[in-house]
């Protein structure tokens, strides 16, 4: 397994981040992509993958939640960090809208999304998409600037829930779904959607340390617990859960280039 998407620099990993990552090794997860969510995150990102290398991959982006004041200032920082680490970096994440908890900054959160996804475009980099309460806005951005980009953009709508309409627009445009733990979860509908959403297009990811899958709800999610992903989707395909892993590694590495 891949876990596409993964906190694993964040506070409530340090107390045990090694033997956190040596249980994912031994349990059988292949690699872990850890993205970046503000300027911060980038030292400890970067250093936490190079001590892993071929195992942890880092990705950089500015995370809508952290777009505050200071938001240009971020924004520069964290370009500058894309270009100047382009052959460190699998990716540009997690960028996207979130209008959940705060919408004052939303105006700043579009040209902050759309700087990142003409980066993307420009240094062939996949992105990894954050959309809560915003599905109109995210799909609108990603629309038209895939008209005007020259290369086309691709990445993964992290954590998607959404309905089959919204799924086959974001296929249509080449994006790949990342499924995590929610899919576990009691009325959870995301299974119907996956009805029209072919398994080639399907990504593994946590979100860790959040979002645990059941029967672990409410723990400290480790990549480790994908299995149970996996073997929601295997019921959701009618296959053999080892069908589920294979392809979605494949997915992960053509996407993010991983070796």
């Amino acid at each position: 397994m891949i876990d596409t998407h993964i906190h694993l620099d964040e506070e409530a990993y340090a107390p045990d981040r090694e033997k956190v990552i040596a249980r994912q090794r031994e349990s059988g997860v292949e690699a872990m992509i850890v993205p970046g969510v503000n300027a911060a995150s980038i030292p400890a990102i970067l250093d936490l993958c190079r001590k892993y290398p071929g195992y942890c991959y880092a990705a950089l982006g500015f995370h809508p939640q952290d777009v505050k004041e200071d938001w240009q200032e971020q924004l520069t920082i964290i370009e500058h960090a894309i270009r100047e680490y382009r052959n460190e970096i699998v990716g540009i994440g997690e960028i996207g809208f979130d209008y959940y908890w705060d919408t004052t900054f939303k105006d700043a959160q579009r040209i902050v999304f759309q700087r990142q996804l003409d980066l993307a475009a420009e240094l062939d980099l996949p992105v990894m998409i954050h959309n809560r309460e915003a599905t109109e806005d995210t799909l609108h951005i990603l629309k038209s600037t895939i008209i005007n980009q020259k290369s086309p953009i691709t990445g993964v709508i992290h954590c998607f829930n959404g309905s089959k309409e919204v799924a086959q627009q974001y296929l249509q445009m080449g994006f790949y779904l990342g499924i995590g733990g929610v899919l576990t979860f009691k009325n959870c509908k995301l299974s119907e959607t996956l009805e029209v959403v072919p398994l080639d297009r399907l990504v593994l990811e946590t979100d860790g340390p959040y979002l645990a899958p059941t029967p672990h709800r409410g723990e400290r999610n480790e990549s480790r617990l994908m299995i149970h992903v996996a073997e929601r989707l295997a019921q959701v395909y009618n296959c053999p859960v080892e069908d589920i892993i294979e392809a979605t590694s494949r997915n992960a590495r053509c996407l993010f280039g991983i070796k």
